[in-house]
């Protein structure tokens, strides 16, 4: 019976911890006793209570270093237990280790808050942005803040992500993540509040007159170049780097701090689009349109997790609508030229009201060609082969080597072609064909110089404006024709004979006549550009001043009583026309009655 108990003494030698088993709970002892130093020094002296009463903030900017060795020396005790656990899961000391962890956890939740509340300047997603967004990138956030200068903004950033990497590998994912959220949101509702955009609904924005829309829309424009550069963006980063670890955790708190409000500010654009608005408000909506594009790759890469595709959907609608939206108010605005339905005639056939409207508007509207070139549709529109200047076969699908988009540039000069189109029709009100012409070269002229002045000129091109000067000459060629043409025929003198002196004196006074009742006749015309007035007067006086040279020094009219006006003077007589005065010329009678010369005396009609 005696020998039955022997074996007992090799049982209890085998009994004992392994080397392996006595390390870990060493380890776990130093880690235990470590923590328990921090604890009473930084939270509460007496360790017998599981509640903590912290005695000041571990994270203040003088306490910084002590805090992440706090979080070091938890991480460790953390470490220590798992160890502990895989080899002696009874062990008492594990009971003494949770009770540190549980302290610990509760200071740092509120560490956590304490940061995120206290720092929201430094926090605030517009300064994030801003400081980090040239090398934000969605596929490699934590590179970006190697480049972070060393501020108080980013230490802040590092004590954030240390705490919520502690307190997620701890088991306090939820508390980590709710004390985030609610600090968070409610610094995006106040960014949003401060940005001063309400959120109407559609029925409400379908009521406002046109100055609220219209300052509603510019409080959008604000405000959506602020969120999705700034505030979005550096929400996003902040996200992406606070929870790096676990990508599920920052994509969680990402979407429910900006989801609604994101969505909100895309569905405005949508209702914009669906209320009825005149052309002249086309502007305001490539406003929008053009913000939403040039946004979009921020929009696509900030809002990349499937949780937030319904912004990037949103947003896509949004440029859907307002382009079907433009391209509706394009076509009126086509629809609104050819109905336009005015009679009475444009006096001194100076320039039309609906040239100077449509030209305009066609101004702005060129101010927008990069947008255009996403929004328009392709349409095949009849323009003449040679409307830009040649027969190329880029030009003949509204291509210039100037231009950034064909279908841009042919919509324009479509539009422009029906604006000519209109004014020509509207020419031949007038009763004199040689007022219709001059009334076409004056359009036609304000048009080109709106071209020659503002971006229409890259988006039609040189040639185009070329071409169309062309068409002003020809004009203005016709109407001289008209005007002048029995003026310079009465002294025309294609024979070389010498005429008898009476035929001669007669043909002089045709002359005259001819020449006082064209003059008569055009004071009232206007030519309202001042150099085309003085090119203009110039032609007609070098073609005038030439036949009555010529026909002056043939007969030697010097003694003629007939003559009442000298070659050399014809362009003081001309130089008041064209300026719609309505001014008759009183003629001095003879060569012989004036000492100076021949001089143009004006009077007012109806004096």
């Amino acid at each position: 019976m005696m020998l039955l108990f022997k074996p007992s003494s090799t049982l209890g030698r085998r009994l004992k911890p392994r080397p392996y088993q006595s390390f870990s709970e060493s380890l776990l002892m130093d880690s235990i006793e470590a923590a328990e130093t921090l604890t009473r020094k930084w939270i509460s002296p007496d360790l017998s209570s599981s509640s903590s009463c912290s005695l000041s903030s571990i994270f203040s900017t003088e306490n910084r270093v002590e805090g992440r060795r706090f979080i070091e020396v938890i991480n460790s005790l953390q470490y220590a237990i798992q160890g502990v656990v895989l080899v002696n899961p009874e062990s008492p000391k594990l009971t003494r280790a949770h009770n540190l962890v549980t302290i610990a956890m509760k200071q740092l939740e509120k560490e956590f808050y304490r940061i995120l509340k206290s720092n929201r300047r430094n926090l605030d997603p517009e300064s994030i942005s801003v400081r980090s967004s040239p090398s934000f990138n969605a596929r490699n956030k934590v590179s970006i803040y190697s480049q972070v200068p060393k501020s108080e903004e980013a230490d802040v950033m590092t004590d954030l992500k240390m705490i919520s990497d502690c307190m997620i590998s701890s088991g306090y994912e939820n508390e980590c993540i709710k004390i985030y959220k609610k600090i968070r949101g409610s610094i995006m509702v106040e960014a949003l509040s401060n940005l001063g955009f309400e959120n109407l609904s559609f029925g409400k924005i379908q009521k406002l007159d046109w100055d609220s829309m219209e300052k509603n829309i510019k409080k959008w424009l604000e405000a959506t170049k602020v969120l999705i550069a700034n505030l979005f963006e550096g929400e996003r980063i902040l996200c992406d780097h606070v929870f790096s670890p676990s990508v599920s955790v920052a994509e969680s708190c990402f979407t429910e701090i900006t989801l609604d409000s994101a969505l909100t500010l895309f569905i405005f654009p949508v209702s914009v689009a669906r209320c009825k608005k005149t052309v002249e408000k086309i502007f305001l909506t490539l406003d929008i349109y053009q913000m939403i594009s040039q946004l979009m790759p921020q929009i696509e890469e900030i809002f990349s997790y499937d949780s937030t595709s319904a912004v990037r959907l949103q947003a896509a609608d949004s440029l859907k609508n307002l382009g079907e939206e433009i391209n509706s108010m394009v076509a009126e605005f086509e629809a609104s030229i050819t109905k336009e339905s005015s009679k009475s005639p444009i006096p001194g056939g100076g320039v039309h009201q609906l040239t100077r409207y449509v030209m305009n508007f066609i101004v702005f509207l060129a101010d927008y060609n990069d947008c255009l070139a996403g929004v328009l549709t392709e349409s095949t529109l009849p323009l003449p082969e040679d409307y830009f200047g040649n027969n190329d076969e880029d030009n003949k699908d509204g291509e210039t080597g100037s231009s950034s988009s064909s279908t841009v540039t042919t919509r324009i000069a479509w539009l422009i072609l029906v604006l000519l189109c209109k004014i020509d029709t509207k020419s031949r009100i007038y009763n004199d064909m040689a007022l219709s012409y001059l009334f076409l070269a004056n359009n036609l002229h304000y048009v080109i110089s709106k071209v020659r002045t503002s971006n229409l000129r890259v988006v039609l091109g040189d040639e185009w404006v070329t071409n169309h000067e062309g068409k002003v000459t020809q004009y203005l060629e016709k109407y001289e024709k008209i005007a002048w043409g029995e003026v310079i025929t009465s002294l025309s003198d294609s024979n070389e004979e010498m005429l008898e002196e009476q035929v001669a004196k007669e043909r002089l006074k045709r002359f005259n006549d001819a020449f006082e009742e064209a003059f008569q006749k055009q004071s009232e015309w206007v030519v309202p550009d001042s150099k085309l007035r003085d090119d203009l007067k110039d032609s007609v006086t070098k073609k005038l001043t030439s036949v009555a040279t010529s026909f002056y020094e043939k007969y030697h009219v010097e003694n003629w009583e007939e003559v009442r006006f000298a070659p050399e003077d014809l362009g003081n007589y001309l130089s008041d026309l064209f300026l719609g005065t309505g001014r008759s010329c009183i003629i001095v009678p003879s060569l012989k009655s004036s000492d100076s010369g021949h001089s143009l005396k004006d009077s007012e009609s109806g004096r």
